[in-house]
């Protein structure tokens, strides 16, 4: 009897796994690309379906290029953007200029210290300080949105500074 539960559920997961393959291994439909840019641009051939999917590519590659720059690190206890970051700032403002259909959401992190609300404040005080310097550099308010996490999700876990330095940030994460 308990080989057969073990046997049923081995079936049932590769089964599932089976069934997600396909999802995974079509990236971007036709049709959506054409509906997102509705045709607004047309390739050097006079086809819009060919324009909208190279200007659907050509954001998507440069998302991929400021992903590796998508971490805004704070000093402790403090909302002021420390100067080696501001060019990740400075890249992200210009994707959201270039796309402005394009969204983010910059997520306020803390370290543990501090009260859970003290802390919720702080990484309020971190994202809204970004929205600002953002904003400064023309992107429009539309394009952003906020939220604090406090110390609530930790990048890193651990209770000394090298851990504390990774937890006190300002992600940017686009849908």
């Amino acid at each position: 009897m308990k080989f057969s539960h073990v046997l049923a559920v081995a079936l049932l997961a590769v089964g599932l796994a089976a069934c997600t393959k396909p999802k995974q291994t079509k990236p971007v439909e036709p049709p959506p690309a054409a509906a997102e840019t509705g045709g607004a641009t047309t390739s050097g051939t006079g086809t819009d379906t060919a324009g909208a999917t190279t200007k659907l590519t050509a954001q998507q590659q440069a998302l991929a290029a400021i992903k590796s720059r998508n971490i805004v690190y704070f000093d402790f206890d403090s909302s002021e953007i420390p100067s080696e970051y501001l060019n990740v700032v400075s890249a992200n403002a210009g994707y959201l200029v270039k796309y402005p259909s394009a969204r983010v959401r910059l997520e306020g992190h803390t370290d543990e210290r501090g009260s859970r609300e003290y802390n919720i404040g702080l990484g309020e005080r971190r994202a809204q300080t970004v929205r600002k310097a953002l904003m400064a550099q023309g992107v429009a308010d539309a394009q952003i949105v906020t939220v604090s996490y406090g110390e609530e999700r930790p990048a890193v876990a651990g209770h000394d500074e090298a851990a504390f330095a990774q937890n006190r940030r300002v992600e940017f994460a686009y849908p």
